[in-house]
């Protein structure tokens, strides 16, 4: 597929309205998808799915980075293997590697705390409150001062909700600033990690077949959400019981087939979809470039000195996995520009909005808008050019534990409502876990040559980028080379009490006067560059009062663009509970080749090699060569794939698929995901659990800016994988018994 074909394609009407199976749908806009979800062949009627409080869309969890679905009565969850890392890697050390043995507890007096940090987030309403937070904004209210009015508003209803304290709630932004709604969640303070596969099943691949098909990854491990013995949520104590969960996802053991329709619902990340032309531009040719490589250079810090030191190798498996991750991802993005002209789709996107709106002069209210969003972005991007080395250069954990810390004493001067959000008393606790956190994810040594490596590069830019205040407090002169600096800064850590958690929790309750009088290093340091950081912040805040203005105009004119259209205009994902739809579908990759839906156990063999991470343990082998596969194998005939949605179009031959007969392992689907999504349930058209979102394919990583549905393939682990494993391989019959299995 050619950058000439889309742009046809864009400019013959597909524009910004959703096209195939593109949308991450609010659940209240479902109930007016009917006639796309009856196509698909899902059961479920939408008005069921917009309602939180039934099956299935109460089973669906956040654990605030990942998604997750509860799947027992009793509290047991089921999410991405990367996505409970943080879980197994808090219970690692290097005599008892958990990542790379795997865990199973038999019993629920087995499981483990996954970590002060974790928690379970269940979404029980969605409520539209634009009125409150924007509707009586005066029009002339601008900049910073628009910034903190709407931040104001915000606190206010989030202290209304938050009146019991098991609920988390916040205040989000829609269509950039056109709607407001308030997300309330119960929220579960104490998560134990129940089973996780080991890392040659988990992370089969690795880092290697990351965003790539076919794929061979059982992506899954189980959490258990607990609370006090009174029903309501509370931190971790040993006597804590098991949540009851409302509903739970049934777990469908025939899997689904080529063809099928599905849902998806979890909680996607971000997506640009509604950016204009030139920020596209301005990701392909500096933002992406840069992290690109900051990413790498930490990366390779980071497997250097792990690869001499086995507790740093445990101590920094998360963060080197979540960085490999974001690096390839971005670098699909760039490669992704190079062979789909996306800028040019946008241009022409929005060279027919600007026609549209040059039709009628009533409409000339979005032409304003539209201008004067132009001249934002622009700033904006000047400001992420100024702060991007001086933000690097802070990259010390110990550094932002220190600023963390000497904020929270300055904002704890003034009362609950004025302080920035981040800092109020709700916050608290996850600062403490935060801090707490360190302890397992912190070394000195990695530390220092993570951030000597990032001054480097700081001081290697120009006078007008650096700031003086961290020069002078940290020593720094323009040419130190990584070893100097190092050297330089090495004895900080010696000096500090932050090193350990004690030292740093010692400084919660503190006052600004007595930050600024301490001899700490590092806190030292975050004092003295308060005053710019701050500084920063504010030119920040009128660049977020700005956009609050114009990006809604922006979106307007969008929605009332695509009205006649007939169908809703989804928001770009913002971290919020959505849903999607699509079938079970491979892809044509590139000339001559077709990606079929599924892979195989059969086809896992064949790929195994004797190191990680093709190795794979010769127990999973054994199960399978013996033959023992009842219950999961799929024998299916000779069958043609689902045509494309622009071969039903405009047809197109189809070649035969071969039989499949194996055990399924991962995937394929045109449901429209991102980064957020892992971890998401992927159901049939009952509802029943088919499988769990956990990837992409490497064309499909541009759909952050632009869908197309031709390519565009989210991978899943098939849930037939996962129950063969449990059952043959690693005996977690505790957990088949206690899940509702449909076969």
């Amino acid at each position: 597929m050619n950058a000439k074909f889309l742009l046809t394609a864009a400019a013959l009407g597909l524009s910004f309205a959703a096209a195939a199976d593109e949308g991450q749908w609010q659940p209240h806009q479902l109930a007016q998808l009917q006639a796309e979800l009856s196509a698909k062949g899902i059961d479920i009627p939408g008005k069921q799915l917009a309602d939180l409080s039934q099956y299935p869309m109460s089973a669906i969890v956040s654990l605030g980075y990942c998604s997750a679905s509860f799947v027992s009565p009793n509290g047991l969850v089921v999410t991405n293997h990367h996505c409970a890392y943080n879980a197994i890697q808090n219970n690692s050390t290097k005599d008892n590697n958990l990542i790379e043995k795997g865990f199973l507890a038999k019993t629920m007096s087995d499981e483990l705390p996954a970590g002060a940090q974790e928690r379970l987030y269940i979404t029980e309403s969605v409520t539209d409150v634009t009125a409150q937070v924007s509707g009586a904004l005066a029009a002339d209210l601008a900049g910073a001062e628009r910034h903190e009015a709407i931040e104001a508003n915000r606190k206010a209803l989030i202290k209304s909700c938050e009146s019991d304290a098991n609920y988390r709630c916040s205040v989000v932004s829609f269509h950039h600033g056109l709607e407001y709604f308030q997300i309330k969640q119960l929220m579960l303070q104490d998560v134990r990690l129940v089973y996780a596969p080991s890392e040659a099943i988990g992370n089969f691949g690795g880092d290697i077949d990351n965003f790539e098909y076919p794929r061979h990854t059982g992506d899954y491990t189980f959490l258990r959400g607990y609370v006090g013995k009174d029903g309501k949520p509370a931190p971790y104590a040993a006597d804590n019981v098991p949540y009851q969960s409302t509903h739970y996802l049934k777990v469908n053991a025939n899997g689904v087939r080529a063809g099928d329709g599905i849902l998806l619902a979890g909680y996607p990340g971000r997506t640009s979809r509604y950016r204009l032309a030139d920020e596209i531009a301005f990701a392909a040719s500096w933002q992406y470039p840069a992290q690109v490589k900051t990413y790498q250079q930490i990366i390779n810090t980071i497997d250097s000195l792990s690869a001499k030191d086995a507790d740093l190798k445990v101590k920094y498996a998360a963060t080197v996995k979540s960085l490999n991750n974001r690096m390839k991802k971005l670098q699909g993005l760039l490669d992704g520009f190079k062979v789909t002209d996306i800028h040019a789709i946008k241009q022409q996107q929005e060279k027919a909005l600007l026609d549209w709106i040059g039709r009628d002069a009533s409409r000339s209210q979005y032409q304003q808008s539209i201008a004067e969003l132009a001249q934002v972005i622009s700033a904006e991007q000047a400001y992420s050019q100024q702060t991007y080395y001086f933000d690097n250069a802070k990259r010390s954990a110990m550094l932002q534990a220190a600023m963390q810390l000497h904020r929270l004493a300055i904002e704890s001067q003034k009362p609950d409502a004025e302080r920035e959000m981040g800092y109020q008393q709700r916050d608290l606790s996850m600062i403490e876990s935060r801090l707490t956190r360190l302890e397992k994810s912190f070394h000195p040594s990695m530390d220092l040559a993570i951030w000597s490596e990032q001054l480097a590069e700081y001081l290697a830019r120009p006078d007008a980028v650096r700031v003086s205040e961290l020069d002078v407090a940290l020593g720094l002169t323009p040419g130190m080379s990584q070893a100097q600096i190092s050297a330089k800064l090495a004895g900080l850590y010696q000096q500090s009490g932050l090193t350990s958690t004690a030292g740093r929790k010692a400084w919660l309750g503190k006052t600004p006067a007595e930050f600024a009088q301490s001899d700490d290093p590092f806190i030292k340091v975050a004092v003295a560059i308060y005053a710019k950081n701050k500084a920063l912040e504010l030119q920040e805040k009128t660049l977020s009062g700005k956009l609050s203005q114009v990006r809604p105009g922006y979106m307007q004119a969008i929605i009332a663009y695509n009205k006649t259209l007939g169908k809703p205009v989804y928001p770009d994902a913002n971290s919020t509970l959505r849903i999607t739809y699509g079938s079970v579908e491979g892809y044509p990759a590139k000339d001559g080749v077709y990606k079929t839906p599924f892979t195989s156990v059969k086809g896992l063999i064949a790929k195994r090699r004797d190191a990680y991470p093709f190795s794979l343990p010769q127990g999973l082998v054994d199960a399978y060569n013996n033959g023992n596969t009842d219950g999961y194998y799929y024998a299916d005939l000779a069958a043609k794939p689902q045509q494309s949605w622009l071969c039903r179009i405009a047809g197109c031959p189809q070649a035969e698929v071969k039989a499949f007969n194996s055990v399924p392992v991962n995937f394929l689907s045109s449901a429209d995901t991102t980064g957020g999504n892992s971890g998401s349930a992927v159901m049939n058209g009952k509802g029943e659990l088919v499988g769990l979102n956990f990837d992409s394919t490497y064309e499909s990583i541009t759909k952050d800016w632009y869908f197309n549905p031709e390519i565009t393939r989210a991978i899943h682990v098939d849930i037939r994988y996962v129950l063969w494993l449990m059952q043959y391989v690693d005996g977690a019959q505790n957990l088949l018994d206690e899940m509702e299995i449909v076969r």
